[in-house]
């Protein structure tokens, strides 16, 4: 009663999504602080492994509903399991990752059980809320933090009224820390038949079709990202030429995605990745609070730029004042005559 709940995300080889354990390991620390237990909801078929993937990150329950129908992932039955076990167990948070799944699942639950949900959040803690109109005084609810109106504004939100306070989050902006690899917590296996209905399966998947990623820039431990002061798609090559030599990946603003100098998947920031290199190089990058929320956590930031006032100098550990085409070919010829 009252803890706090994660939603697992399963991906096809039956491994837990990155970004569920990133979620479990915030949620201990929440845990922690509110004295609760930390649960665990796994739905899909085959789900043996689950357990062995989860429980090193300290989940004191772990709730299966194993069953073939439930898997490919369907919206309708996935969200009447969570929202009965919701509603038999009252958590008083829940998490889901801000994927096309939870995105896609978290609002249907919230809005079932009449209670709010906070999307693409960048930060989450515990604290105290005063209602400046009302007077009343919360104690220990949930913060749930994220970029507004286009990400020039970090707003701060709270659910105090409703239960669970349900929010999504970002895949990477949260940090993976085991607990133990020996922590061993309960496993329940839940009869699925008594949290879900045959119209729930009304929906088959017939076939599917899945396409892999191109690049592993969520991975990667350097990236080197252009901004609109790359100039053109052509330019944008140099910064090829420079992760290759350094074995890393190439991201972008989306400044320089919406003007066409690289493809969308290469996105960094609040609309598109997040990412934790040891070595990140911004080429062209004016360090707006929308690219900046995707990199800012990078061990190791270098800065290429013609402005020396450019807001990512704020933040970089290294400033390059130069202009790209002349300051990138030089990087290269130095790494070279390292001899690698």
């Amino acid at each position: 009663m009252n803890n706090l709940f994660i939603y697992i995300e399963l991906q096809d080889n039956g491994r837990v999504a990155e970004v569920s354990l990133e979620l479990l390991s915030k949620g201990r620390s929440l845990a922690d602080e509110l004295d609760c237990q930390l649960e665990a909801v796994a739905i899909g078929t085959r789900l043996d492994g689950v357990a062995a993937q989860v429980m090193p990150y300290g989940v004191d329950v772990l709730h299966l509903f194993d069953d073939e129908r439930l898997y490919p992932y369907t919206t309708i039955p996935h969200a009447a399991i969570l929202t009965k076990l919701f509603e038999e167990e009252k958590p008083q948070i829940a998490l889901l990752g801000a994927t096309a799944i939870g995105r896609e699942l978290g609002p249907r639950v919230s809005a079932t059980l009449h209670g709010g949900l906070t999307a693409d959040c960048t930060a989450l803690s515990i604290g105290d809320y005063t209602d400046e109109q009302t007077g009343r005084h919360y104690e220990n609810i949930l913060l749930q933090t994220l970029p507004s109106f286009g990400g020039n504004v970090v707003a701060t939100i709270v659910n105090p009224e409703h239960r669970p306070q349900m929010a999504t989050v970002r895949e990477g902006v949260m940090r993976k820390e085991l607990r133990d690899t020996n922590y061993q917590g309960k496993i329940i296996r839940h009869d699925t038949k008594n949290y879900v209905t045959d119209t729930d399966f009304v929906i088959k998947i017939i076939e599917r079709h899945i396409e892999h990623a191109k690049h592993n820039l969520k991975g990667a431990s350097i990236v080197v990202a252009g901004g609109y002061g790359i100039g053109s798609r052509e330019n944008f090559n140099l910064l090829f030429d420079l992760a290759k030599e350094l074995h890393g990946e190439v991201g972008a603003s989306r400044a320089a995605v919406d003007a066409g100098f690289v493809d969308h998947d290469r996105m960094i920031g609040q609309t598109g990745l997040t990412v934790r290199p040891k070595l990140y190089i911004a080429c062209g990058i004016s360090g707006q609070i929308q690219h900046t929320i995707g990199m800012q956590d990078s061990a190791t930031i270098i800065s290429i730029n013609t402005d020396p006032n450019a807001p990512i100098n704020a933040i970089a550990d290294y400033v390059i004042i130069g202009r790209v085409e002349e300051v990138i070919p030089k990087m290269i010829k130095g790494y070279k005559s390292l001899g690698k």
